[in-house]
């Protein structure tokens, strides 16, 4: 699904922003592809996905 209409961003590649780039916050999500620049009105789906993303990751990651 489309994010960012501005720039054309879906949340596919916000997730893989995440997982391959170790994107974080919406600082770094701005500076990799645009996110939030423009209109703004993706900032708070964009962080969610963020924060979804790594919560996710994490709790498959094993504990040693």
């Amino acid at each position: 699904m489309f994010v960012c209409l501005c720039h054309g961003i879906t949340d596919t590649q916000i997730e893989d922003a995440v997982r391959t780039h170790g994107v974080g916050n919406m600082r770094e999500l701005k500076s990799m592809l645009g996110v939030g620049s423009q209109c703004g009105t993706c900032i708070d789906m964009a962080q969610d996905i963020i924060d979804t993303t790594i919560v996710d990751d994490s709790m498959f990651k094993e504990v040693s």
